[in-house]
């Protein structure tokens, strides 16, 4: 109800200001490669996956990303964060919940969980998703300008915001994923230490 609000209030606050944003836009801000984000974030090892296919990246329509699997004590964390400089150029962040069903992973139940690091709490979606007897919980959430959202509804609201506002449509996706061996709630558990130890990072390479 909230992010439906948010839309209506900015489409009616921004209409007279989109119209103009062309010719005010502003370049995305001062941001490091994701290449150099760091291979040791806390108590995880992290190591790069194969790169992503160019017909993937083409769909994506990023303009830079990371994807790495990290672990710590033999729990890995598929960690892959994507960037885009202009999104009004056409090439827009995919949610994952369009994407993961695309690649046979089937729903199982969803929701939002709170992760605390040291720039303070955020919320961030939580989705829970099964392939036959195989299960994997997933993290994400969409960051950039100054602030990290967990709702796709309320990302694209605050989109249209900060482009009729200050004219920038940079952002990015963070997702974080890991197996379901004993129980959800422990790859929680070990998902959001990653999200905590991740977040302070992050704000060097999506600003």
């Amino acid at each position: 109800m909230l992010a439906r609000a948010l839309i209506v209030v900015v489409a009616i606050a921004g209409a007279g200001a989109i119209v103009d944003v062309a010719a005010r836009r502003q370049p995305a801000a001062p941001r490091s490669p994701l290449s150099t984000l760091p291979r040791v974030i806390g108590e995880w090892q992290g190591l790069d996956a194969a790169p992503l296919a160019d017909d993937v990246l083409a769909t994506l329509g990023v303009d830079d990303y990371v994807s790495r699997r990290y672990v710590r004590a033999g729990m890995p964390v598929a960690a892959y964060v994507g960037y885009y400089a202009d999104q009004r150029s056409g090439d827009a962040i995919h949610s994952p919940r369009n994407c993961l069903p695309g690649s046979g992973w089937e729903p199982v139940a969803s929701g939002v969980v709170p992760i605390r690091s040291g720039n303070g709490t955020v919320t961030v979606a939580r989705y829970e998703i099964a392939k036959g007897t195989d299960r994997q919980l997933v993290l994400y959430w969409y960051q950039g300008r100054g602030r990290v959202v967990s709702n796709e509804y309320a990302n694209k609201a605050w989109l249209m915001l900060d482009a009729a506002r200050s004219g920038r449509s940079d952002g990015g996706l963070v997702r974080l994923i890991g197996p379901v061996v004993t129980s959800p709630d422990e790859t929680l558990r070990e998902l959001s230490s990653f999200a905590a130890a991740l977040l302070p990072q992050l704000t060097r390479y999506l600003p």
